[in-house]
This record gives C-alpha cells, sequence and structure tokens, in this order.
C-alpha cells in the first residue's frame, strides 16, 4: 500500500519547500521528496554559499584597499580552503534550518529519486528500495542544472560549473569565465577581487544583457576599470584540457580567433531543466524548450499535476520560485490566490559594483509603445555613498510619461541589491510619481538616491 497524502512536492528547493510549508499551514498532509540536499541548489550550491564567498572577496577587497580608509593592513592574505569552509558552513546551517522547518510544520521528508508512475502516484528509490507514495496532487519543483559546453563538457579539474567554482582545490592564476549572467558575472566578481586575472567572453552584444542597457555599458567600464579583460560578441571556438591549464580558442566580434591559454574555465551559459526521467513523458506533460507550460497558478495540462521554478518558464530566480510555490500550495488548497506580475519580479546580481532592477528597461518600455520620463541620478551626489567611499554607481527610473506609472528602476552601485526593494513595492502598490515624490527618505542614506532618481525624471533633482 502507498503512502497517502494530500500533496507530495517532488524538489525541495525555495520553490518546493515553501509550497510545503504553506500547503502544511493550509491544513493539508504534505510530503516533500528530494534526492540530495533539502534547500535545492539554491541553499546549498547557488544563491547562499556564494553570497558567503562574495562577502570574503568584498571584506579581501576592503583589506588590500586599507589605507583608502586611512587604515594599514600588513600583508593581506587568505587560505581558500578555510574561505571555502566558511561558505559550507553558512550553506549546512541553512539546510539545518529547512529541516526543522519541515519537523515542525509536520511535512514528512522522503529521501531518494522520485519519479510519476501516473496521476497521483509516485515511486521513491533510494540504496535499492524503493518507497511508493500517493497524494491528489503532486507538484514538480525539480529545478535546473547547468548548461554544458556541446564541446568541452565540465570535469570538475580544469573545466568548472558554478559547483566546482564554489569549491576549488585550488586558486586559479588566470581564469575564463564562458557568460556573462548574473552567474558569470558574480564569480567573476569574486575570483577578480581575490587576485585572479579573469576574462569573460559573452557571445551577445553586452554583459549582462537582460539589464538595461546603460547597466550593461556602465558594469563593463568598471570592471574592465578592475583589471578584467571583457569580450562581447565573441565566442570560444574550442577548449582543450592539459595537466596545466585550458587552451581556449575565442573568436572575437571581427571574426578572427585568438587562441589564449587559462588555467581553469568556468562555464556559464544557462540552466536545463531537470525533467528527464520524472515520468512526465507517459503523462504526456507539454514543454516548452524543455520546460514545463503551466497557467499562472502552476497547473499543467494534466489533472492534479503542478509545477513551479526553474523548472517552468522564466525568470529563473529562487523567489520567484517561492512565490509560485505560494500561489500553487493556496491554489490546491481550494483558495483564490492573485497571479503573479511577473513584471514584478525584481532580479539581482551581486557582483562588485551590485546591479539591481525590476520592470522594464528603457528600451522595452519604449518598444511596448510607452512615452517615457526617465530619471537618473550618479553616487556622487549621494554623501552616505562618498562618506562609505563607495561613489561608483547610478540610479535610473523609467516612468509613464502619460501616467505616471513607474515602469521599470535600473541600478548599480553599493548595496543596490537591497534597496530595489523599496521600487518593487512601489509597482507592486502601482505607485505613481507623486506618491513616490511626497515621500520622506532618511537622511544620509543610499536610499535617497532613489528619490532623487524620481526627482530627476520630473526635471526636480535637489543635488545633482
Amino acid at each position: 500500500m502507498a503512502d497517502t497524502y494530500d500533496l507530495i512536492v517532488l524538489g525541495s528547493g525555495p520553490g518546493g519547500y515553501v509550497a510545503a510549508i504553506r500547503a502544511a499551514q493550509l491544513g493539508l498532509k504534505v510530503a516533500i521528496v528530494e534526492r540530495e540536499l533539502l534547500g535545492g541548489i539554491c541553499l546549498n550550491w547557488g544563491c547562499i554559499p556564494t553570497k558567503a564567498l562574495l562577502r570574503t572577496s568584498e571584506i579581501y577587497h576592503y583589506m588590500t584597499h586599507a589605507e583608502a580608509y586611512g587604515l594599514s593592513v600588513e600583508k593581506p592574505g587568505f587560505d581558500i580552503a578555510k574561505v571555502v569552509k566558511r561558505s559550507r558552513g553558512v550553506a549546512a546551517q541553512l539546510n539545518a534550518g529547512v529541516k526543522t522547518l519541515m519537523k515542525k510544520n509536520k511535512i514528512t521528508v522522503v529521501e531518494g529519486t522520485g519519479t510519476i508512475t501516473g496521476n497521483g502516484r509516485l515511486s521513491v528509490e533510494k540504496d535499492g528500495k524503493k518507497t511508493d507514495l500517493a497524494a491528489k496532487d503532486i507538484l514538480i519543483a525539480t529545478g535546473a542544472r547547468a548548461r554544458d559546453l556541446p564541446f568541452a563538457k565540465a570535469d570538475g579539474e580544469r573545466i568548472w560549473t558554478y559547483r566546482h567554482a564554489m569549491t576549488p582545490k585550488e586558486v586559479p592564476t588566470k581564469l575564463l569565465v564562458i557568460g556573462s549572467g548574473a552567474i558569470g558575472v558574480e564569480f567573476a566578481s569574486f575570483y577578480s577581487d581575490m587576485g585572479v586575472d579573469v576574462t569573460i567572453v559573452e557571445m551577445l552584444p553586452r554583459i549582462l544583457p537582460v539589464e538595461d542597457e546603460e547597466v550593461s555599458a556602465f558594469m563593463e567600464k568598471a570592471l574592465t576599470k578592475q583589471g578584467m579583460k571583457i569580450f562581447t560578441g565573441a565566442g570560444v571556438e574550442s577548449l582543450k584540457t592539459g595537466a596545466k591549464g585550458v587552451t581556449a580558442q575565442i573568436k572575437g566580434k571581427d571574426g578572427k580567433v585568438e587562441t589564449t591559454e587559462f588555467s581553469h574555465v568556468i562555464v556559464a551559459v544557462g540552466i536545463v531543466p531537470n525533467t528527464e526521467n520524472i515520468g512526465l513523458e507517459a503523462l504526456g506533460v507539454k514543454t516548452t524548450k524543455g520546460h514545463i507550460d503551466t497557467d499562472p497558478m502552476g497547473r499543467t495540462g494534466v489533472p492534479g499535476l503542478w509545477a513551479i521554478g526553474d523548472v517552468t518558464a522564466p525568470p529563473w530566480l529562487a523567489h520567484k520560485a517561492s512565490h509560485e510555490g505560494v500561489i500553487a500550495a493556496e491554489a490546491i488548497a481550494g483558495q483564490h490566490p492573485h497571479a503573479m506580475d511577473k513584471r514584478n519580479i525584481p532580479g539581482c546580481t551581486y557582483s562588485r559594483p551590485q546591479v539591481a532592477s525590476v520592470g522594464l528597461t528603457e528600451a522595452k518600455a519604449k518598444e511596448a509603445g510607452y512615452e517615457v520620463k526617465v530619471g537618473k541620478f550618479p553616487f556622487i551626489g549621494n554623501g552616505k555613498a562618498i562618506a562609505l567611499g563607495e561613489a561608483e554607481g547610478f540610479i535610473k527610473t523609467v516612468f509613464d510619461a502619460k501616467t505616471g506609472e513607474l515602469l521599470g528602476a535600473h541600478m548599480v552601485g553599493a548595496e543596490v541589491t537591497e534597496l530595489i526593494e523599496g521600487y518593487t513595492v512601489a509597482k507592486q502598490l502601482e505607485t505613481t510619481e507623486a506618491e513616490l515624490i511626497e515621500t520622506v527618505f532618511p537622511h544620509p542614506t543610499l536610499s535617497e538616491m532613489m528619490h532623487e532618481s524620481v526627482l530627476s525624471a520630473y526635471g526636480r533633482a535637489l543635488h545633482f
């Protein structure tokens, strides 16, 4: 006989475990199936441990630039094994926290690899033993994995995915990062600040291609100033590994191919959804480029089967997965949740400087037919930024000129990943420029730049 539940969640990442908790809060009997570690990729191998690494590189950067603050540090250095150990410890602490949350909410955790064997039926295998589960509803939250280059698969020695880059056995001397999305730029930033010679290759015309064009241009200049080499409109033709490094053939935007030696390579060219071998084909689940198609509540076309997170449509972000998990859990429990407006999902890149955005870029707003008002305010005009020694960056806001609706906000600079939520709340509340202009911002804070950017869009900036 199968163990019976109201809901089975397959995958315990930030989408799956949050969905399980919300469903349990609503009175459902819930089981969650995980083949590796509770918390999924984000908590164990992504969002959290990378931020621990980036905190280390940030502090190391300050140590090597202590003189600018009137301080002196003799011979700053680091132990990469201890750096990695701290990062893994942070991940382990949060993994334990998720275990506690599962127990607190009376959620049954089933360890092993889950396969859907029919409508409302799922089999879990571990160490050769099978456990059969049954439920009215099954929620797929299996996430995604790093995409390999077809001509050079990651080996963990010279060619790395994000997992390898987080637990290096040695520090690269000369690093090639292929791909300049958030993951690529964050690792480039970490290793550069730790003293590594870094090169970024991006096939599209600009780095961080989903961001506003002005932000991308600013970041390219900032990272180049830090010493990175950046090739856009370029591609890696081949990688050949050897005992001491990797030989890369890089085709530039001019069509010329150059051969360069690197000690290591990080491949950050996107993700592949984890949809294979979980029983979807037999059920006739529809997908687009491998990602499961759902309605705004998370329903697939198969009754009783739901999906959320990276296994579904973009954007592929942890906080989007968590919110989708709440929506799906509430719909499964018979409630009537609001669909998520993807225009109000913020995106963050935790490099140095940081990047954060929400809503439409200026170009996308114009493409959509809006007449826009655009405001910009630089960090150099903000007292707190200057006092922090972080006067690099700007904040940009995009408004509908006819209605005053905030269409988008785009930031680059220190701590902008913490500031962006102010604009996200404003967008969710459908705030216009009038409410933002009349809001009192504390002084001295970085947040004052948010106010000034809005004022700038309407010709009223006070400090620049």
